[in-house]
């Protein structure tokens, strides 16, 4: 239930003993603070049998909606605050964000928990030609529409010629220097949009704007804007300008309720009013902007969100506003699938990447913009059906009165969705925090564990673990058949030599460097650092398999990588159940599977498709592989579970976030209908089964598309697509992010 192998802080709870559990690794050091040590050894003692001994109270606890309001049970209620996020970190890490929030409230006080809403004339008047604004963009909100706004009520507009608006990119980095001469000049506003784009010329604008201030006119006003860099070490903004500006962040709104009050304020009663077919436009226009505050925010899920994350603003809703006023305009009937290709490839499509992303987009569309909405029978998400004929009024205080209280079942998603993202805020949260602590773990007692120190007993521990390489010569010798599935084995024999021979050399030449037999370079340095976080090297992440582990539970994974390896190619037969997680290239076996079924029919590989059947067994049940095609285990479902039974798929259980599949059959079928499947993928980058071409209508809508990926983190890591029976409509899964991993 709980991880009883961190430390925990002192009964006390002083803050060095909570910098010490921030850093402390069980495998890699040692409790100092005598205090701290005192607490670890009484929750060691304790705890778990309490647990046992209380199950149900404990159950209540860790099963309670927001168990950081909530007393801990028993003799441990008397707890210090401190304590309780400790023992609330092993038991419920989703709830750590709400915990550390309401400690902060307690202590510091609301103001420190609660984002300030700042008139942004405010932050003009404190603005000159020497100081100018800079907002630091976040995903879906657009800070200069104040910006223009401020300057149409000042008398600066584009119209009159007195607000220059250039967005940066390619080849506009002289149009902005002109822009600013003039404005200086003469006392107008530049807007300088996306400067994190015109790298190469940053260090141009420092001086520009430097030179600029001193003469300026004395209504000459400067606002940037940038996204932030993703990691410190790739800040490229000058500190001049940092130094020099105002700096503005605007989130964008939480929650399904701001997010659709947010996207209905772009519109007015003038706007509802302003179509022929005045209660069509009304209803698609509210759908519009459920649909817009849908995808905005669902990025927060994560990569069960979106595979990629995506900058969808407000002009992509007011946009397509007017699309859809045209279109009603000049067509007797609303033309439903036109507005749904328009909306979801164009408007909003235009800035999805990702197939699998741009299937959900267009799902959504489906969903929210359907005929039946015009007879009052459409829900838009569960309890929450489209309103009927309103003015503008009239959609707020039915957006208050009857939208649902806040949950992913307003985004289609399940509400595992939300316990997997906020266990995800919380494990960056404390990463955060670890990379701030100091680099030297001591306590008052004069007792060190330098950086050095734990480094080199990392060092030491995965060297004496690490195999030796494969011997390629001896194993390319014992084959007298290079069969698909050989090729396969040799190439990842291969790359785990490039692998392990990259992590033996480093650490034996970081161990040379600390002894100082070799001079410490940048690189060496940077895999010391990666060492002391428990994160993996760069340079060996840039030759293994994709990955989301620390570096502990990455080198365990690797070993077993081996050893499974190991056990193939001692006779090349493949194994009953084959790890599809152990490859540095899972297509290339599923490939492998097709290449040796169409040397046996003699048959094309483009004739060739991948078949699943997902069986009730356990890869233990196997003991020997089928005569085509493998067995596969070590599989996970997001966003769903399997109901073994009747082999279909079904909701998620509460709080079980990744169930483990059973083994699946994967086989190869022949295809004679590749013509037809061309048309049925409409451009995705992925084949159907043969079952998925040759089913009639009605069971293919049982039949759902799941995309398999390496890791959560989806994306790049797409491996293939297999079919799931399911009874429910397939756009229910694709709503709900169903995707199998390889890895969770």
């Amino acid at each position: 239930m709980c991880d009883l192998s961190r430390s925990f802080p002192c009964k006390e709870g002083c803050g060095h003993c909570l910098h010490m559990y921030l850093k402390y690794d069980d495998t890699k050091g040692h409790p100092l603070c005598p205090k701290f040590m005192t607490f670890f050894l009484y929750i060691a003692r304790n705890l778990d049998r309490d647990i046992e001994n209380s199950v149900k109270r404990w159950r209540m606890f860790c099963e309670c909606e927001a168990p950081e309001r909530e007393k801990l049970p028993g003799d441990w209620k008397s707890k210090s605050d401190v304590q309780r996020l400790v023992i609330l970190r092993a038991l419920r890490p989703d709830r750590m964000t709400n915990a550390m929030q309401l400690f902060i409230e307690e202590r510091m006080g609301r103001k420190y928990v609660e984002g300030e809403n700042i008139d942004f004339s405010q932050s003009y008047e404190e603005s000159g030609p020497s100081t100018p604004i800079f907002f630091i963009l976040s995903p879906g909100v657009d800070p200069l529409k104040e910006v223009e706004q401020l300057g149409h009520s000042l008398g600066y507009t584009c119209e009159n010629r007195r607000l220059h608006n250039v967005s940066l990119g390619q080849g506009q980095e002289k149009v902005a220097e002109e822009a600013l001469k003039i404005a200086a000049k003469e006392g107008h506003w530049v807007i300088l949009q996306n400067i994190h784009l015109v790298r190469q010329w940053l260090p141009r604008l420092e001086k520009k704007l430097e030179a600029h201030s001193d003469v300026a006119h004395s209504d000459y006003r400067v606002f940037m804007s940038a996204e932030p860099a993703n990691r410190p070490e790739n800040h490229i903004l000058p500190q001049g300008i940092l130094e020099s500006a105002i700096k503005i962040t605007n989130e964008p709104p939480r929650g399904m309720q701001a997010n659709l009050h947010k996207a209905l304020t772009n519109f007015s009663q003038e706007t509802l009013e302003m179509c022929s077919k005045e209660a069509e436009f009304k209803s698609l226009l509210f759908s519009l902007c459920y649909f817009h505050a849908c995808v905005a925010e669902r990025r927060k899920f994560g990569a069960q969100g979106w595979n990629r994350p995506y900058p969808f603003n407000t002009g992509d809703l007011t946009i397509s506003v007017n699309v859809l006023y045209n279109y009603l305009e000049a067509n007797s009937k609303v033309p439903w699938e036109d507005l749904r290709y328009l909306f979801g490839e164009i408007m909003y499509g235009g800035h999805i990447t990702d197939d699998w992303d741009r299937v959900l987009c267009r799902t959504y569309l489906e969903e929210f913009l359907h005929p039946d909405q015009l007879d009052g029978e459409l829900n838009l998400a569960p309890g929450f059906p489209a309103p009927p004929n309103l003015d503008y009024s009239g959609y707020h205080s039915y957006i208050d009165s009857c939208l649902p209280s806040e949950s992913p079942h307003l985004y289609g998603l399940h509400p595992n969705a939300e316990i997997g993202f906020l266990t995800m805020t919380s494990e960056h949260l404390f990463k955060t925090v670890f990379e701030l602590q100091p680099r030297d773990m001591g306590n008052s007692g004069g007792v060190v564990i330098t950086r050095e120190d734990k480094v080199k007993q990392t060092l030491d521990e995965i060297l004496e673990k690490l195999m030796e390489e494969f011997n390629m010569v001896e194993i390319t010798g014992k084959v007298e058949e290079r069969t698909p599935y050989v090729q396969v084995a040799f190439q990842e024999c291969e790359r785990m030599n490039v692998l392990t021979r990259s992590i033996r050399t480093s650490l034996k030449e970081l161990d040379l460097g600390f002894k100082g037999e070799l001079k410490m370079t940048s690189t060496m340095e940077e895999l010391a650092e990666a060492l002391f976080l428990d994160q993996v090297p760069e340079t060996w992440a840039s030759k293994a398999y994709s990955s989301t582990f620390g570096l502990t539970a990455w080198y365990a994974d690797l070993l077993l990588r081996m050893k499974e390896l190991e056990t193939w190619v001692g006779d090349f037969q493949v194994p009953p159940a084959v790890w599809l997680a152990g490859f540095f290239n899972p297509q290339s076996f599923l490939t492998a599977i097709m290449q040796s079924t169409a040397r046996k029919c003699e048959l094309p590989l483009d004739q060739m498709c991948l078949q699943c059947d997902v069986t009730k067994k356990n890869k233990e049940d196997f003991t020997s592989p089928p005569r085509e095609g493998a067995y596969v285990h070590g599989l996970f479902l997001e966003g769903a579970s399997w109901d073994l039974e009747n082999s279909i798929l079904v909701d998620s259980r509460l709080k079980e976030l990744h169930p483990t599949m059973p083994v699946m059959f994967i086989k190869k079928k022949c295809s004679n209908f590749r013509k037809k499947a061309s048309r049925m993928i409409n451009n995705l980058h992925y084949l159907f089964s043969l079952k998925a071409l040759t089913q009639d209508k009605a069971e293919n809508r049982n039949l759902y598309e799941c995309p398999m990926y390496k890791t959560r983190q989806r994306g790049p890591t797409y491996v293939w697509t297999f079919n799931l029976k399911t009874k429910e409509k397939p756009a229910k899964w694709i709503l709900a992010g169903v995707a199998i991993l390889l890895q969770v």
